[in-house]
């Protein structure tokens, strides 16, 4: 992986130094004093397109289909107008999770991992969409004045370098500019969280949850950090307090105890997350069996150790214990397409597919059953299969980077040499590489013997020499 790019470097200095009026870019008429959201739309997907660039993400199609239902779950009954949102699952263990303009939802793999409930999952999105609802980026950019889109810059340039893994420097590069600045952003910092609290736990309310488990989520969060000299990120961006943990409680005591805390789904879902960051899996097999013997009807822990066990190679262990999980639900996604997995470690093709029919007619527009059939065609060697399914996942979900790899994957497979550089170049369009980009257009041009096809191949390279020229003017 790349450090982080000249522009993001330029970015993060920008912060450390006194922005004058005459530097900063026309946003239009001068007594708005804040950002479009159009403006916040566009910067958001240039920043996110450097993100993916500069920090692991992790590609589970569970875990990121399940990460994008549950906040668009929030969504749905949130104050958030515009909801064309985006997300990125980083490959951390540690506890982080974010909201950046224009609907970019960012959440480390630990957040699963810390975060005990679903309820207190959620919390920690609300209050992130809640960051998103009251335009807390703008707002602070009014607040500022004279700062506006550079700050922006600044601060996310900041958010990268942080999620990359540079910690402090990160923070350095948030908060280093003007005392009388700093000053000023904190104290709007401490109203921006207040709010998110706020409106976050209405959110949860509506949505179904119980709001209960913000506070608690933040009252165990302090006491296992309290003495910690380097606490993990999602807690130097959002501060804990006494204070903040004793409102967010009395205001969730406001509500009826009737809120959902828990779900099993969430719960398999943690387990899986549990194995991504394991490297010995009998570490994990160890404690999903400590947690079986304990409750032997703990359904989420013997998911996770079947899966456990399929990591280790022992798949005839793996299969007892999937075997009651598939009895008790026999249509449930998540135990299926551990056992299609499994199938096809032990090259039973003629099995999972069997298993993979019916899942495709009861969830027919599932993205994880979707991937396990594409899969699954190219074990079978049924590679122009593969990449019609692919084509197909690829117009669902445009803006996947993991699914572009994939088509330029197959493609190359299949002979299709033309789609495979158009499919690279959308591929590290989406990663920030807009030269990569340009020149797999380049190609494919040269490949192309049908003006049509050229014509359209020329179009989407001007396309993205545009974008390319407006991420940089922005970022300038």
């Amino acid at each position: 992986m790349k450090l982080l790019r000249p522009t993001l470097l330029t970015l993060a200095c920008l912060i450390g130094q006194p922005v004058l009026a005459n530097d900063l870019p026309s946003l239009g008429d001068s007594s708005s004093g804040i950002v479009s959201p159009e403006q916040e739309h566009q910067l958001g997907r240039a920043w996110l397109s450097l993100l993916r660039g500069q920090v692991p993400q992790l590609s589970d199609p569970l875990l990121k289909d399940y990460l994008e239902r549950s906040v668009y779950r929030l969504a749905e009954t949130s104050q958030l107008q515009d909801r064309r949102l985006e997300f990125v699952l980083l490959d951390s263990p540690q506890l982080n999770a974010f909201a950046a303009p224009g609907g970019i939802i960012g959440v480390n793999g630990g957040l699963f991992l810390h975060a005990q409930t679903e309820a207190e999952y959620a919390s920690v999105l609300a209050h992130e969409l809640a960051h998103l609802s009251q335009r807390h980026f703008a707002r602070g950019l009014e607040a500022q004045k004279r700062m506006q889109l550079p700050l922006m810059a600044a601060m996310l340039a900041g958010v990268v370098a942080a999620a990359a893994g540079a910690g402090d420097a990160g923070i350095a590069a948030i908060i280093s500019t003007q005392a009388a600045a700093i000053q000023s952003q904190r104290r709007f910092s401490r109203q921006n969280e207040q709010e998110a609290d706020r409106i976050g736990i209405i959110n949860l309310e509506r949505a179904g949850y119980d709001p209960r488990a913000m506070p608690e989520m933040f009252g165990r969060l302090m006491r296992q950090y309290r003495y910690d000299q380097k606490p993990p990120e999602f807690l130097l961006t959002h501060p804990v307090t006494e204070s903040r943990i004793a409102d967010t409680k009395n205001r969730a005591e406001q509500y009826p105890d009737t809120g959902v805390e828990d779900s099993l789904k969430y719960q398999l879902l943690r387990a899986r997350m549990d194995l991504k960051f394991e490297s010995t899996p009998g570490v994990s097999a160890k404690r999903f069996r400590a947690m079986l013997a304990d409750d032997p009807n703990l359904d989420a822990a013997r998911y996770g150790l079947a899966l456990a066990q399929m990591k280790s190679g022992q798949l005839k262990e793996a299969t007892l214990n999937l075997e009651p999980l598939l009895a008790k639900e026999p249509d449930d996604a998540t135990y299926n397409l551990a056992q299609i997995e499994l199938d096809i470690t032990a090259n039973r093709l003629a099995a999972a597919r069997a298993r993979l029919q019916g899942l495709l007619i009861l969830y027919p527009g599932n993205y994880p059953v979707r991937q396990a059939n594409i899969d699954l065609l190219i074990k079978e060697n049924k590679l122009q299969d593969a990449e019609q399914e692919l084509d197909a996942l690829v117009e669902a979900r445009p803006q996947d980077p993991d699914i572009w790899y994939q088509v330029a994957e197959i493609r190359g497979l299949t002979g299709n040499i033309i789609g495979l550089h158009q499919a690279r170049a959308e591929y590290f369009a989406l990663v920030g590489d807009y030269d990569q980009a340009i020149e797999q257009l380049d190609f494919a041009k040269r490949r192309s013997n049908n003006f049509q096809s050229a014509a359209r191949i020329d179009a989407r390279q001007k396309q993205l020499i545009e974008e390319k020229r407006m991420v940089e003017d922005m970022l300038r």
